[in-house]
């Protein structure tokens, strides 16, 4: 079996070399009588069955053989917790799982090196969830692969795709568009990282998504279905209210937060929403004062979303800001009858010192969302306190 070898660092690109691996298995498996045919895209999702509330397969998944899983572990506790159910996820389905503390003090980075240089160079093919991380760019300089995968590690990859595509220098959809100093001291490994995830006459390049993304040249896109997901959990019982799904776009200074926290109160007297599920990034503070300003239970979720949705209980309408899960939650919940919104960032809401594309992209992740998505925008200005959709 080809040796393959997959760094993660969040629990999503964990979940999404799971769905690659399975959805892989599925096109290359032999059709009963007849020989192995050729691999291409996932079929689209099948129709709704009935499946048990699970939290492990019913075996070892037929994608785990010759699959290694890295986990380049984070430094916040949110994502290594969740990272570490993922894993257990992942080693139930029988994959090989190994916990890499690639940040943890001082030679860590030595010592991850020196661990993953052997298999590296053995790996016929690498899969990333992250092309914009400092980390995997600097292993990619190291030793090119002569096959490499990128999963879905949220809407980045719509950025990495366009940018790809474009030939240009690759930086984060909400950093400032001139090179601070970290920056132009990175930039010779960010641009030999940039020449080793392109396609070329001794690489392949694969981009495995849910994502409405433009294939760049000499690249193959194949769609991700949630097939896995939904294989191994749910269907879900629902519940009567809404949910509503956070952003980490007050972290990443993209939006003011006093503006946030008005949105989000009007969202959950709109909606009807009980239930804040917070994203991973999201800081103790600004929840803290959700749950006080607003009522709404604030979740702090084990797992991706994803599956945290398949499992329920879960409301009969999700409500979310521009993300990735606008485009997966469809997929995953397809044939459950949950409803889910994605309530457009307006320009009022962006701090003054926002990225001048961050506008646009956010625009472009709610406008591609799949067609059963409903489009919501609220206006907050100093007249009004109403929502209007459309």
């Amino acid at each position: 079996m080809t040796a393959r070898l997959a760094f993660v660092e969040s629990p999503v690109q964990l979940l999404n070399v799971l769905e690659w691996a399975h959805a892989r298995a599925a096109t290359t498996a032999p059709a009963p009588g007849r020989g192995p045919g050729p691999a291409g895209p996932a079929p689209g999702p099948p129709p709704e069955t009935p499946a048990p509330t699970t939290t492990a397969g019913p075996g070892p998944s037929p994608g785990a053989d010759g699959l290694t899983v890295v986990v380049l572990s984070p430094t916040d506790p949110m994502s290594r917790g969740q990272l570490r159910r993922m894993a257990q996820l992942a080693r139930d389905e029988g994959f090989t799982v190994h916990w890499q503390e690639a940040r943890g003090g001082r030679g860590a980075l030595v010592r991850t090196l020196r661990r993953l240089a052997g298999p590296l160079r053995a790996a016929e093919r690498v899969i990333i969830g992250d092309p914009f991380s400092r980390y995997v760019q600097l292993l990619l300089t190291l030793f090119g692969p002569r096959h490499l995968t990128v999963v879905d590690d949220g809407t980045a990859t719509m950025e990495f795709a366009a940018q790809l595509g474009a030939g240009e220098r690759l930086v984060r959809w909400h950093r400032k568009g001139r090179l601070g100093p970290r920056e132009l001291a990175l930039a010779p490994v960010t641009s030999m990282a940039r020449r080793r995830l392109a396609p070329g006459r001794a690489r392949t390049v694969e981009i495995f998504t849910s994502l409405p993304v433009q294939a760049p040249p000499g690249t193959t896109v194949t769609e991700n279905h949630y097939t896995w997901t939904r294989a191994r959990f749910g269907p879900p019982a629902l519940t009567g209210g809404a949910d509503l799904v956070g952003t980490s776009l007050v972290e990443t200074g993209v939006v003011d937060a006093d503006q946030y926290l008005r949105v989000v109160t009007r969202l959950a007297r709109t909606h009807g929403a009980t239930r804040y599920f917070a994203h991973r990034r999201e800081s103790a503070e600004k929840l803290h004062r959700i749950a006080v300003e607003t009522g709404l239970q604030v979740v702090r979720p084990e797992l991706p979303l994803e599956l945290i949705a398949r499992r329920g209980p879960i409301g009969r309408t999700i409500v979310s800001f521009p993300s990735t899960v606008v485009h997966t939650l469809p997929l995953a919940l397809s044939g459950t009858g949950v409803r889910v919104a994605v309530c457009a960032i307006e320009p009022e809401w962006l701090r003054a010192t926002a990225s001048p594309r961050a506008q646009g992209f956010l625009a472009g992740v709610a406008g591609t969302a799949a067609h059963e998505v409903d489009r919501l925008t609220a206006r907050a200005t100093s007249r009004t306190d109403r929502l209007e959709f459309g």
